[in-house]
């Protein structure tokens, strides 16, 4: 049996056999696939959410979690973080403020979470469509970096590019150079990853922006905005919802990133057109 291309292991892979057709050729081999499993969050030793997601940067994950759903008013709301695994999936057991868990008991929101479904298990319209604070003023980003952080983002998969099945987020530079980029199963988990690891090196949101592989959905919209970020690209388009919720938080929406093309759908003012193509 044949080892698959892709011989450096990723976190959050485990090797699988397969037979692949290709040429009209038989090939049986090992291949890369990415693995999906039942994450729970334990918040002062409180069940409170489980996603199925990649078992990688799982802190990352939680602190992302905890702060884009308004359960942490910042970093240092969680004051630490462990990892337990079992036959039937993984516990990310925190510790947190008092101020936190007394917001958390009066929610109880249980999310019984599928692979891309943000909302899952919420128990009240009023939590999906929660109001979000507005952006910062910030300076504007050209259509040129956001097709440059595009491209730039395949190089920092490495995920993905041992599996070909998961989304990224990324931070990008002003110029579009990728500062930090974090992969999930999931497009709000990778997103989550990504906005708990900015929180620990205690990013400037004001400098930046963030690019997502996936669409744009509501949910996506809300947890940038928490986050700070002044624009959202994303390769695919957003519906509507998410369009409404970006220009009401002043946030940039841009979608169907293909190359030098994009669409603005939400407060242009964000987005500098360029006329000329890198």
């Amino acid at each position: 049996m044949k080892r698959a291309e892709f011989e450096m292991p990723a976190e959050g892979t485990r090797l699988a056999p397969v037979v692949r057709w290709r040429g009209g050729e038989r090939h049986e081999l090992d291949d890369w696939l990415t693995e999906e499993v039942p994450i729970a969050f334990e918040f002062n030793g409180i069940s409170h959410a489980v996603m199925l997601a990649t078992p990688a940067d799982l802190e990352d994950f939680a602190l992302g979690f905890g702060l884009s759903e308004g359960i942490f008013a910042s970093a240092a709301d969680l004051y630490g973080c462990e990892v337990h695994a079992s036959p039937q999936g993984i516990t990310v057991g925190m510790e947190v403020s008092a101020r936190s868990f007394a917001g958390l008991k009066e929610r109880r929101r249980t999310l019984a979470g599928r692979t891309g479904c943000g909302v899952c298990g919420t128990e009240s319209l009023d939590h999906v469509l929660r109001p979000v604070p507005p952006v910062a003023a910030g300076a504007s980003i050209h259509s040129r970096a956001i097709a440059r952080a595009m491209r730039a983002m395949h190089a920092h998969q490495r995920l993905n590019q041992a599996t070909g099945s998961v989304h990224a987020a990324a931070w990008c530079k002003p110029d579009g150079g990728v500062l930090c980029l974090r992969e999930d199963v999931g497009r709000h988990n990778a997103l989550d990853k990504l906005i708990g690891a900015l929180a620990r090196i205690n990013a400037d949101h004001r400098e930046g922006f963030i690019a997502v592989t996936s669409r744009a959905s509501v949910e996506m919209v809300q947890k940038a905005a928490v986050a700070g970020a002044p624009l959202l690209a994303a390769v695919s388009a957003p519906t509507l919802l998410a369009v409404e919720t970006a220009r009401a938080a002043g946030m940039g929406l841009v979608g169907l990133v293909r190359g030098d093309d994009l669409v603005v759908y939400a407060n242009t003012a964000r987005v500098v057109l360029d006329a000329t193509r890198d």
